[in-house]
């Protein structure tokens, strides 16, 4: 029965082929607002194309993907992005000419469903650029409110992603590695701002995410993709801990035989 609370997240049996290959294996799952689940898995396993079936930039070849119980299977990935998911996913090239603030200042305005007439609305909409200033500082980029976005360092342009996935405030807040590139000084601005998210215990929070460290500290719960199967699904200590993840993911003996 369908989940029907805002931003509650139900994906069931999707599955995608590539030819004879099966990428992704009937996975079914639900995920509540409140709740920030990590997606993790070896190399190949199938996550990023998870993402990409519930966020659509994949079809999915059966199954179903809803949001708040409505069936959005068909839905574009921008339509999906209006009903209230949000990826952070190479949303800077979508104004890669123009500037962070501007680039900022656009995504407000799309949620807020303003016309993109950029030159004259600003004077009439002073909040909207107060809300921008806050959303720079936050992603430490108010220094470089004026550089292009296509030239900011990878570590800029990925917290850059993360701002503007802020300004559309989605229900649903999808992450794939969102410190993937980034310099040891900056992972902690992108993982500042997702415990804030989660803290806030109202917005449904997907992370795909390679560091155990980071998974252990933010998952309330962790689920295993393998060969494109859900294989395990719990809270942090029981699924690390479990012998098939061992073997599967941190490529270890299994518990019972480690002796």
């Amino acid at each position: 029965m369908p989940l029907h609370h805002a931003g509650s997240l139900e994906t069931r049996n999707l599955t995608i082929r590539f030819g004879g290959h099966v990428a992704v294996n009937a996975v079914s799952c639900a995920f509540a607002p409140g709740t920030l689940t990590a997606i993790v898995g070896p190399n190949g396993a199938g996550k990023t194309t998870y993402f990409n079936l519930i966020s659509g930039q994949l079809k999915a070849s059966e199954g179903q993907v809803l949001l708040n119980g409505r069936d959005i299977s068909a839905l574009s990935a921008s339509a999906r992005t209006h009903a209230g998911l949000g990826r952070a996913f190479q949303l800077t090239s979508l104004f890669p000419n123009l500037s962070v603030m501007e680039n900022v200042r656009l995504a407000l305005q799309s949620r807020q469903h303003i016309g993109l007439d950029m030159w004259n609305v600003w004077n009439h909409h002073r909040s909207l650029i107060e809300r921008a200033e806050q959303l720079l500082e936050s992603v430490a980029l108010s220094a470089k409110r004026d550089m292009h976005a296509a030239a900011l360092p990878h570590g800029d342009q990925r917290k850059l992603e993360v701002g503007l996935l802020m300004a559309l405030d989605p229900e649903v807040y999808m992450f794939d590695e969102p410190t993937a590139g980034m310099s040891v000084d900056e992972v902690p601005v992108i993982l500042d701002l997702i415990r804030a998210l989660k803290a806030r215990r109202d917005k449904t929070i997907l992370l795909v995410e390679h560091k155990m460290d980071v998974v252990r500290e933010l998952a309330d719960r962790i689920i295993v993709l393998h060969n494109g199967t859900l294989m395990a699904d719990g809270d942090p200590e029981t699924v690390i801990a479990s012998p098939v993840v061992q073997q599967a993911y941190l490529g270890l003996a299994p518990v019972e035989d480690a002796a």
